[in-house]
């Protein structure tokens, strides 16, 4: 049992209070996830062709400055670090997945959690509201945000394993439920070049979404595709750079309640995050339709 919420500006004025109104759904979620939560935001992208990415380091008093010189001394010194905890977002003038592979390479110990020109991806083992204040969560501004409190029950409590999964550039997914196909897909999709971090089968959705959108899918075919391929009982909430999705199995077995109005659409496993949104008594209020994809783009 874990809690999902979701949250798409459509008004550019609220902006800035993505983080103030992420936080509240997220601290709804508690009771549905007290073992960890975790957040993606877009929001202040780089230049086009150069790359962000949010970094997990072993721990807390990794030497973030070494870091940030190398970085300085391979790609320029417009290389930016930023850190938080044991987490740092990296601002790079290069191609993302070049940067990518470079970290790979040079420093395995790191763990990406989210790569592309837009995204970032925070997370970590504990109570929603501490994860709140320890990543300062309410101070972002952006134009949409995932977020998720996860209950462990398919692998161990650790911030590796904890949710929001990202396996593409500017993609991630949240995921409440279970694949039952995840070990057999996790083998044939690192033979297409998706590359796993963890044993998580949430984060083999992710990958399946990745590599059906390397395959010229938009999201939304991505998703129409998965409902043949992954087995399993699940929402899935899909963030990309311009925009979220969101899909429930054919037979709806895990709870999501949708909501929109001329400011904002959002999504949440429960009614009572989505309550403490502004406008939410103007708002239209419906539960997804099993199989039925759901989607909002910039544009």
């Amino acid at each position: 049992m874990c809690g999902i919420v979701g949250l798409f500006i459509k008004n550019p004025e609220m902006e800035k209070d993505l983080g103030k109104h992420l936080s509240s759904m997220l601290i709804e979620m508690t009771e549905r996830g007290p073992d960890s939560a975790g957040v993606a935001i877009y929001h202040d992208p780089v230049k086009p062709g150069s790359a962000k990415l949010t970094i997990l380091a072993p721990s807390e008093d990794y030497s973030w400055k070494e870091l940030h010189d190398e970085l300085k001394h391979v790609f320029g010194a417009e290389a930016e670090v930023v850190h938080n905890h044991d987490q740092a977002v990296v601002k790079v003038p290069a191609n993302p997945t070049l940067v990518q592979n470079w970290f790979r390479e040079s420093h395995p110990d790191l763990r990406i959690n989210g790569a592309g020109e837009v995204i970032e991806i925070f997370k970590n083992k504990g109570l929603p509201a501490e994860f709140i204040e320890n990543f300062d969560l309410e101070s972002y501004s952006g134009s949409h945000a995932l977020g998720h409190t996860r209950m462990a029950t398919e692998s161990a409590i650790t911030t590796e394993h904890s949710h929001p999964f990202s396996t593409g550039l500017d993609l991630c997914l949240v995921h409440n439920g279970s694949l039952s196909n995840h070990n057999r897909l996790r083998e044939e999709l690192r033979k297409k070049g998706i590359n796993f971090e963890t044993d998580n089968d949430s984060e083999v959705a992710a990958g399946y979404l990745t590599w059906r959108m390397q395959e010229g899918d938009s999201i939304d075919e991505a998703l129409q595709n998965g409902l043949k391929d992954l087995d399993g009982f699940y929402t899935f909430a899909v963030g990309t750079d311009d925009g979220f999705a969101v899909m429930v199995d054919p037979i709806g077995c895990k709870p999501a309640v949708m909501a929109e109005t001329d400011d904002w659409a959002a999504m949440a496993s429960e009614f009572r995050a989505i309550a403490t949104l502004p406008g939410v008594e103007n708002a239209r209020i419906w539960e997804p339709v099993p199989a039925r994809i759901y989607s909002w783009h910039r544009g």
